[in-house]
């Protein structure tokens, strides 16, 4: 491996671990709020309450992290 990619890799490797911690940490607000939240009725969800909770995902972040993964991925098959 040349010398000059080794800080370009550096660098896309912990842009990756940053964006896994940060998908981890919205995982993890993700299951506590569901801990948090009594289900009356596990199995009848409707329509509504599902809608309210897809809402509620960082769509912006997950795309980030996505991309992240990806850059890491391309630039690994190099």
């Amino acid at each position: 491996m040349e010398q000059s990619q080794q800080p370009q890799r550096r660098a896309a490797d912990l842009e990756f671990q940053e964006s896994l911690d940060q998908l981890e940490d919205i995982l993890h607000e993700n299951s506590t709020e569901d801990e948090e939240t009594p289900k009356l009725h596990a199995g009848s969800t409707s329509e509504v309450e599902i809608s309210e909770d897809l809402s509620d995902i960082d769509l912006a972040a997950f795309e980030d992290a996505v991309a992240d993964i990806e850059q890491y991925l391309e630039d690994r098959t190099k």
